[in-house]
């Protein structure tokens, strides 16, 4: 046996090449990564495989669990205090190597990416978080900039307000449609890539848009424009969702929300400075300028997200059927090149339909009542925020207020301060009563941790909501009808703003938790959906406010919210448990 042994570590002593050196240290890093990925898809899914439909807390985030497993009530107590004490803890972060991160250009990104995103230290995931919502804000930054320069642009092209609209319109359309697809190849190829691709074409259309030389070729980059700005819409919610457990999801929701809100808040005054100072062109070179700058947080900033999946085991060559010198090679090789045609023209046909047609499947989750109910809860209230916008840049432009670009601009800011009041307030409100009602309903599961329902975050705050921003809108609609001083309709904005906030960070965090295993798909067709109203509210508002005035179209607007959230939200909270189960039924037998 000594010779035998001996003989076996004759080798391992021997001086390794540095090729063989990387070798082994590459293979032991893919080990290490998949040991850890395994673990960490295990921790994750070990409720989801047993159980459907509800979250519980857990040191790996908020599982999905089912209901609650009566368990003896001391040992029940003894697991609570435990996980009560092990929940302070936290799970040391498995870095994947820089030459194996994800991602467009992720040998630059500073932050590393990990095997389990939720076991990042809570100032990376705020970070992230900030990284995510100053991206977002592109999008309402790039519709908000244009409003107080739209006058000046209808002068300059020689158009009609109406026409110039279509320049905001068009741009929310390309906004509610893109998302589908920026969310679909995000589920693919990663959030990462998807962010960098879309921010450079926004660049590039900025500048496209700024070069305009008439409103046709304006209204095209603007939807270039738009399109572009829309995938961090869908996917920073996605990314949002792969941080953060559910049980913190709701005020990190709401800071990520802060970052569109942002935009209208800042948007209208930067726009109205620079079109009063340097023209109607100078918005567009800003944008070009932001996109600009959002590219290289992105590119050192944030690291792929997306949690990995186990690579398939490929599968072992095939040895050659026939060889060289055989009489019938010939006439196989001319049939293998009609069959290699073939096979091209199949794998062609396929890549369009993954790549164009397939990402229009999402849309068939609006056949599910929760998600279609929470969605028109949301695009309503939605819808009539851009009624608003156009109402202050057509209003206060013209007697009996007059008020100068800038002027206009700064009129933006009471429903923009309402926009981070409510996401400050609500963001945190939410987990609240999330946590509130599971432990009123005693809903543990058998290791003794809460069991969280995405329904828990309608309760009062919903109907608190859906009964005061419509109050919001008939306080700005009729005090603007009668020339009221400013104040007055902006305490009205304001009012909304901080109201429609709450609808928007509970519908946004609840779609993201229905659709668990694709996050981002829920709140793509949130934003198709509520775009679509934008778009429609921002084409009708300057004809129907020129025919009936500001007072009868927010008292329309405000009675048609009303009765649509109250019917959505009475829905939700009678039927949402039933019709969520048979949903995530349905969802697990098809993604």
């Amino acid at each position: 046996m000594a010779p035998a042994a001996a003989s076996d570590a004759a080798p391992a002593s021997k001086q390794e090449s540095p090729e063989e050196h990387e070798h082994r240290e590459t293979q032991s890093s893919i080990l290490s990564i998949n040991s850890a990925r395994s673990e960490s898809q295990e921790s994750r899914t070990q409720h989801d495989e047993k159980n459907g439909g509800v979250w519980s807390t857990g040191l790996d985030g908020l599982d999905v669990g089912a209901g609650v497993d009566p368990q003896n009530t001391a040992e029940l107590g003894m697991s609570r205090s435990q996980s009560r004490a092990s929940s302070t803890r936290t799970r040391p972060a498995v870095v994947v190597p820089r030459g194996q991160r994800r991602g467009l250009l992720s040998r630059f990104t500073i932050v590393p990416e990990v095997v389990n995103p939720y076991d990042y230290k809570r100032v990376t995931k705020w970070g992230i978080t900030a990284t995510i919502a100053v991206a977002t804000a592109a999008a309402p930054l790039g519709s908000s900039i244009f409003y107080p320069a739209l006058n000046t642009i209808s002068i300059e092209f020689n158009t009609t307000s109406t026409i110039t609209n279509l320049a905001v319109a068009m741009y929310m359309v390309a906004m509610s449609i893109f998302p589908i697809w920026w969310s679909a190849f995000s589920e693919q190829f990663g959030r990462r890539s998807i962010y960098l691709a879309s921010f450079s074409l926004f660049v590039l259309f900025s500048i496209a848009s700024a070069l305009s030389v008439d409103i046709s070729m304006l209204i095209v980059m603007r939807i270039g424009v738009g399109g572009a700005s829309a995938s961090v819409q869908a996917v920073g919610a996605g990314t949002i969702a792969d941080i953060w457990e559910p049980r913190e999801r709701g005020l990190a929701m709401s800071m990520f929300y802060l970052g569109p809100l942002l935009g209208p808040l800042f948007a209208p005054i930067i726009g109205g400075a620079l079109s009063q100072a340097f023209g109607w062109k100078s918005t567009m070179w800003f944008l070009a300028i932001y996109g600009g700058v959002i590219v290289v947080m992105l590119t050192l900033l944030l690291p792929e997200t997306l949690a990995r999946e186990k690579a398939a085991q490929p599968p072992p060559p095939r040895p050659p059927l026939i060889s060289g010198n055989d009489t019938a090679a010939a006439s196989l090789r001319r049939l293998s090149t009609r069959e290699s045609t073939t096979l091209h023209a199949k794998k062609f046909t396929s890549a369009v339909y993954r790549f164009i047609f397939a990402p229009l499947k999402v849309l068939l989750i609006l056949r599910f009542p929760p998600v279609l109910i929470t969605v028109i809860l949301a695009a309503f209230a939605f819808g009539s925020l851009f009624v608003m916008n156009i109402t202050v840049q057509q209003q206060f432009a013209k007697p009996p207020y007059s008020y100068p670009e800038l002027t206009v601009g700064l009129l933006y800011i009471p429903s923009g301060l309402g926009y981070v009041v409510g996401s400050l307030v609500g963001g945190r409100w939410l987990d609240y009563i999330m946590a509130r009602e599971a432990v009123k309903a005693n809903r543990y599961n058998d290791k003794g941790k809460l069991v969280y329902l995405p329904e828990d975050r309608l309760r009062e705050n919903a109907w608190m909501a859906v009964t005061v921003y419509p109050c919001g809108l008939l306080l700005f609609g009729w005090t603007i009808n009668y020339g009221v001083m400013w104040l007055a309709p902006a305490a009205g904005a304001f009012i909304f703003g901080i109201t429609s906030m709450l609808v928007f960070s509970a519908a946004t965090t609840m779609l993201t938790e229905f659709i668990r295993k694709k996050s981002s798909a829920g709140v793509a067709v949130n934003n198709f959906v509520r775009n679509l109203l934008s778009c429609i509210g921002t084409v009708v508002a300057a004809p129907w406010l020129n025919a009936v005035g500001p007072g009868w179209v927010f008292t329309a607007t405000a009675l048609f919210c009303m009765v649509i959230s109250y019917t959505c939200v009475f829905f939700l909270q009678r039927n949402g448990p039933k019709w969520r189960k048979v949903m995530e039924k349905a969802l697990a037998e098809t993604m």
